[in-house]
């Protein structure tokens, strides 16, 4: 299988239809429980083995519930009508330093969930007029719809769970 690209390298254009919003928000609301069903049969030295570069399994889940916050703040920018998203930390500082091996995965899973929970709930509220506001992505340089950042966000969370697919079969 080939590596994946990194996520830094990845090319996006933003011309998602409004009507798509339905089946990326099912997306988002799936990646907590494909998460759980990829992870939760897999031994604990298994999730916190770290390669020579990258992240462990861990790490990567981890990774993923560092983010809501953002995700979650991006929305509000949506809902206020900024011109422009609130920027990212690029160094991903905060999984670096988080300690994401040394937590119960359960933890993990919960965490996620809920974070994950309150995002698509949010979304699932919001008024149509929101849809048609647009934002400038702070890295991307580019203006994006709504819909456009959500598929942003689910294309994200496949980048990780394939991520952690090949980290899966690299043990085997």
């Amino acid at each position: 299988m080939p590596d994946l690209i990194p996520w830094f390298e990845r090319v996006f254009t933003f011309d998602v239809a409004d009507e798509l919003f339905p089946n990326i928000l099912e997306r988002l609301r799936g990646t907590p429980a494909r998460l759980e069903e990829r992870l939760g049969a897999l031994p604990l030295n298994l999730l916190v083995r770290k390669e020579s570069v990258g992240w462990s399994i861990m790490e990567n889940a981890g990774h993923l519930l560092d983010l809501e916050p953002l995700w979650a703040a991006r929305v509000q920018d949506f809902i206020k009508g900024k011109e422009k998203l609130q920027v990212a930390d690029l160094t991903n500082r905060k999984t670096h330093e988080a300690g994401h091996n040394d937590s119960p995965p359960e933890r993990i899973f919960s965490s996620f969930r809920t974070a994950r929970g309150q995002l698509v709930r949010t979304l699932e509220e919001l008024n149509a007029a929101v849809f048609s506001k647009t934002a400038l992505h702070p890295r991307l340089n580019t203006p994006m719809k709504l819909v456009d950042h959500m598929l942003f966000v689910a294309e994200h969370d496949d980048h990780h769970l394939a991520r952690i697919s090949l980290l899966m079969s690299s043990f085997q």
